[in-house]
């Protein structure tokens, strides 16, 4: 089967990094016809003109709509699209030239409905960004699970970067309106249709994600509510490890109430380990400065989320509450 892509954007007012992301697929090196599909998704702030900048260089097309959510917008754009083959990405990324010869050679050799691809921080961002990418990167705090680790079977794309068919979207119907957990919930409903996933390590982009620590924190946080309404819907895919954050803050702060009777053992082990992410930072990104900012990167990515997941697991999986009466901002209407 020959595969057609329609590249798949949700916007909501970015419109410097929709131009920062159609910039560099001008760059894109392969000879395979592909498309463009922006979804305006009710944004105060349009990429419209923008867009028009790239209509004599990109095959792109532009569609503005009510704000209904990244998962619905995407939907919207896989439905308007010509091709036979999706790529999702998020506005705030930015694509390596080799991008798309990446994904081509690895379905071409081992052909899947849906794959992912993993996320890096480019030279360009700042040393948060950088700093935050580590911590939500590297197999030290999330053991590979975002895009670092080969566990091709049962690989859970995420939807910054992203790959679906169309008979994988028309089988599944999508996204659902849940926000974020949309991409986790889907890959489940695909292997339940028998559709296979996996990550093609060599396709990643230069993902921006959060630029201050108060929005790292609340999109941590959001992570950590969604994961038990997912382990309720699918109580198959529930794992031990989610509980690790929340494991993490809480012996923290025994660690912290043990020094009034002098036990100071336990906090040593904590020291231990962000000393151990700290020499790792330095390896990884050789930048002191980001390696120092990776430390309470890595504190508020797991507080941020273990106080998210221990909160829902309360009120979801104990007192049994509704999700979407509980939690509305997790969902659009």
């Amino acid at each position: 089967m020959q595969l057609q892509y329609s590249f798949i954007i949700p916007v909501y007012n970015r419109p410097d990094e929709t131009l920062e992301l159609l910039q560099s697929f001008e760059g894109m090196k392969t000879n395979t016809p592909f498309e463009i599909v922006i979804v305006e998704d009710g944004s105060a702030i349009s990429s419209q003109d923008i867009v028009e900048q790239f209509k004599n260089k990109l095959n792109i097309s532009y569609f503005f709509k009510p704000n209904t959510g990244p998962g619905d917008s995407r939907n919207y754009g896989m439905r308007k699209a010509k091709g036979n083959y999706f790529i999702i990405l998020d506005s705030d990324c930015i694509l390596p030239n080799n991008y798309l010869k990446e994904v081509e050679e690895s379905l071409s050799r081992d052909y899947v409905d849906c794959f992912g691809g993993p996320d890096a921080a480019h030279d360009s961002f700042s040393n948060l960004q950088k700093a935050i990418n580590f911590s939500m990167t590297s197999f030290i705090t999330t053991g590979g699970i975002r895009g670092n680790k080969n566990n091709v079977g049962k690989f859970q794309p995420r939807s910054f970067n992203m790959g679906i068919s169309k008979k994988a979207f028309e089988a599944s119907g999508g996204f659902g309106k849940i926000h974020p957990g949309e991409d986790p919930d889907l890959s489940i409903r695909l292997w339940a249709l028998g559709f296979q996933t996996k990550l093609i390590p060599e396709a990643k982009v230069f993902h921006k994600r959060r630029i201050s620590w108060s929005k790292f924190y609340i999109q941590v946080n959001k992570f950590g509510l969604v994961r038990p309404i997912l382990n309720k819907w699918h109580p198959s895919t529930k794992k031990i490890t989610y509980w690790f954050p929340t494991v993490f803050c809480f012996g923290f702060l025994l660690a912290l109430a043990l020094l009034l009777v002098k036990f100071n053992w336990l906090l040593y082990g904590y020291l231990l380990y962000f000393v151990l992410a700290f020499v790792l930072a330095i390896a990884s990104t050789k930048s002191l400065v980001v390696a120092l900012l990776a430390v309470p990167a890595i504190c508020i990515q797991f507080f941020g989320y273990g106080y998210g997941f221990f909160k829902s697991t309360l009120f979801v999986g104990v007192f049994n509450k509704n999700p979407e009466e509980h939690f509305p901002k997790l969902f659009f209407k």
